[in-house]
């Protein structure tokens, strides 16, 4: 009996996971990749260093997808962040856990998990083709029959997984041509926006401010409906962790976290503030106790000198402007009044977001196929019997920490078993 023939559209982790796994089952798999060699973009996931994974339950990875975790769940389950881990560690690429549960190859390098999977590949028989552009999934009576490159030449097939990525970084190959791909096809695509992106902000703090990091910081998202004014604004969400400011605004692994809610905002035309408790630990009364047993400490030292134990040294002089209180001040002759604003101002420093930076800056695409067109447990289209999606190209979005790529590798390796299954 002939083998089941399967092509794979790209060549990013889902695409490797699933041209790999087609291929261990017995199929004659091509795997498809427009660039000139496979895995370009997961070359500088996480700063070259690459986050594989996160060693977070299932049910607690579940609470960091902002959208589609109900739909990649039985995915993590049919290939979870153990498996993730062995799989490597059987193809020589041991891992470590870092902080926050972020799992990394021991390397640090993420050329030696694209090597891995790359020969992994070539080991179980998947015929890679390099600089070959899909242009169109050929469909027939509603069954997809293979697919034409831009070229020309057509490959045919029983099944074909998409796995082309998002529309972030756009020179590593990952610019949406699978977005045009699928919707040809008859399926629809939720708009595509910016997730895990830098924030800009108004004025010049955060300028000057540009290399601080602050670490162990709560910031917290407030909007307010376009206007003059904030009369009506309101807490939207919060993150704790580590953050930095850059010559545009802010970055940093909350405000990442925290920007697609904010990306979503901006686009319905909201207010939205920044709102940095430096000192998170302290209630108000706590804090102004701290501030006074300072000031008797030192009631000669001056307040840029007082505020020294407080805050980073490039943050004092923002501090005091926005307080009003003079940096050469004695601390006794700080008033009860520049107290309570210095108080205040520590527990709520605000910044003003304007807008973020482009998708082609982003991490991760949000938006993408519509994730209730595809059936979870096998990633098969509803739409046209023979297709299949994996990874980023899906209507599935995670926060920084390994979260996405996981899903990349979860939701590739049931593809490409159930393509080669059907």
């Amino acid at each position: 009996m002939a083998k089941r023939q399967v092509i794979v559209v790209g060549g990013g982790p889902a695409g490797m996971m699933a041209a790999g796994q087609s291929a261990t089952l017995g199929a004659e798999t091509v795997l498809l990749e427009k660039m000139d060699r496979p895995g370009v973009k997961l070359r500088i996931t996480g700063q070259g260093r690459c986050n594989l994974t996160n060693i977070d339950s299932i049910r607690e990875a579940m609470k960091h997808y902002p959208s589609g975790g109900h739909f990649v769940r039985p995915a993590l389950y049919s290939f979870s962040n153990d498996a993730l881990r062995a799989f490597f560690s059987d193809r020589g690429v041991p891992t470590e856990v870092q902080r926050g549960g972020r799992v990394f190859p021991a390397s640090e390098d993420a050329r030696d998990v694209v090597a891995a999977l790359k020969t992994w590949v070539g080991e179980v028989g998947v015929t890679l083709r390099t600089q070959s552009a899909v242009e169109r999934v050929l469909i027939e009576s509603g069954q997809v029959t293979g697919v034409r490159l831009a070229d020309g030449r057509t490959y045919r097939a029983d099944a074909t997984v998409i796995a082309t990525g998002g529309a972030s970084y756009p020179a590593t190959g990952s610019s949406g041509d699978g977005y045009r791909l699928a919707e040809s096809a008859g399926h629809s695509i939720v708009p595509i926006r910016p997730a895990l992106v830098p924030l800009e902000t108004a004025g010049d703090v955060a300028r000057r401010l540009e290399g601080l990091s602050l670490r162990n910081v709560n910031v917290s998202i407030w909007v307010a409906d376009p206007g003059e004014g904030s009369p009506n604004e309101r807490k939207k969400i919060q993150a704790f962790g580590e953050m930095l400011f850059t010559g545009f605004g802010v970055s940093g692994p909350i405000i990442l976290t925290l920007s697609r809610d904010i990306v979503d905002s901006l686009r319905m035309g909201e207010q939205v503030a920044l709102s940095i408790d430096l000192k998170p630990a302290l209630d108000h009364p706590t804090l102004d106790a701290r501030i006074l047993r300072d000031i008797d400490a030192s009631p000669k030292r001056h307040a840029q000198n007082l505020l020294s134990d407080l805050l980073p040294s490039s943050l004092i002089r923002v501090c005091l402007e926005q307080t009003s209180i003079r940096a050469h001040q004695e601390a006794h002759e700080i008033t009860s009044e520049e107290r309570k604003r210095l108080r205040l101002w520590l527990k709520d420093f605000r910044l003003h977001v304007t807008g973020h930076r482009p998708l082609r800056e982003a991490i991760v695409t949000a938006g993408g196929v519509d994730i209730g067109e595809v059936d979870p447990h096998t990633m098969a289209s509803r739409v046209v019997d023979g297709l299949y999606f994996a990874g980023e190209i899906l209507d599935v979005d995670g926060e920084t920490g390994g979260y996405n790529l996981q899903a990349a590798f979860s939701t590739g390796w049931v593809a490409g078993r159930s393509a080669a299954n059907r």
